[in-house]
């Protein structure tokens, strides 16, 4: 994704990430074990970097997808418990949590991000239109649809699909959301913008697949979700991974072989939370 001054996972999902750089109190774990290989892994504890309010991926209290992915991997990785270091996903995450040796994994990080050593992807999502049943937008599944002319269009600043609503000309119906939000202070960017989406403000939300599912169903389950894994120009899908260090090659193998020999399990915990999966072809994941 985008290389600009920001992390990678913050543009694809955009609006999710906290402004704050303080770590908020209590946010540290406990000090490194040493596992395989003598890297900085606890054997005995799963010690997870991550967000304290960035639902659905991780919560302080944890509801979020992300917290549900640490107990699973604990479990298999024959962990007795999950510590957490919590930080707001905003610029210094990976140096203020991993890279400092307070936490040894990130549950969801976008591939190809320099800044950590990735898994395998455990699971690729998309981008999502979301708009009101019987609104005149039944059977629309791409953003270069002339049936969104007239129509007010929610998304999320610098994200992917607003080029695509760029090159179809429809930027003159936009109605732009932050993408810099702080989650402890303001609700996600993806609830407002469904709630928005209700209310009338605007005729149809793009968004980041695994907010837009959750929120929806939290909002109004009638609402129409689509993928889009139809448009003709950029990529709306994405792959994510797990977040370990450089250094970490065994504790990287391991996880991948949670992942590989899991699948299932973990699919199954994402489509719980509504996540829209799809496959290398885009086809979607269903179980």
């Amino acid at each position: 994704m985008m290389r600009i001054a920001r992390p990678l996972m913050k543009w694809i999902a955009g609006g999710v990430m906290a402004a704050a750089l303080a770590v908020p109190s209590g946010a540290f774990a406990q000090g490194a074990g040493i596992g395989a290989a003598g890297e900085l892994v606890d054997p005995d504890v799963l010690r997870v970097c991550s967000d304290p309010s960035n639902m659905p991926f991780s919560d302080e209290s944890g509801k979020g997808f992300e917290n549900k992915l640490a107990e699973l991997v604990a479990a298999k990785t024959g962990r007795k418990s999950v510590a957490y270091t919590w930080f707001p996903m905003a610029t210094g995450f990976v140096r203020s949590t991993l890279r400092a040796n307070r936490c040894d994994i990130i549950m969801g990080y976008a591939q190809g991000d320099e800044l950590v050593q990735n898994t395998n992807a455990y699971y690729r999502s998309t981008y999502v239109m979301i708009y009101k049943k019987d609104s005149g937008l039944d059977g629309v599944d791409t953003i270069e649809d002339s049936k969104l002319a007239d129509k007010k269009i929610g998304v999320v600043a610098g994200t992917p699909p607003s080029a695509n609503l760029a090159k179809a000309g429809y930027m003159r119906n936009v109605h732009p959301y932050p993408l810099m939000v702080d989650t402890r202070l303001a609700p996600s960017m993806a609830e407002v913008m469904i709630k928005e989406l209700r209310s009338g403000v605007i005729d149809v939300a793009i968004l980041w697949g695994p907010m837009a599912g959750y929120y929806a169903k939290e909002i109004d389950p009638n609402l129409t979700v689509v993928p889009l894994i139809k448009e003709k120009t950029g990529h709306m899908a994405y792959r994510i991974t797990m977040g370990v260090r450089p250094s970490d090659q065994e504790w990287k193998r391991t996880l991948n072989k949670v992942i590989r020999e899991n699948q299932s399990e973990i699919n199954k915990i994402l489509l719980d939370f509504q996540v829209p999966l799809v496959d290398e072809n885009n086809k979607p994941i269903t179980q």
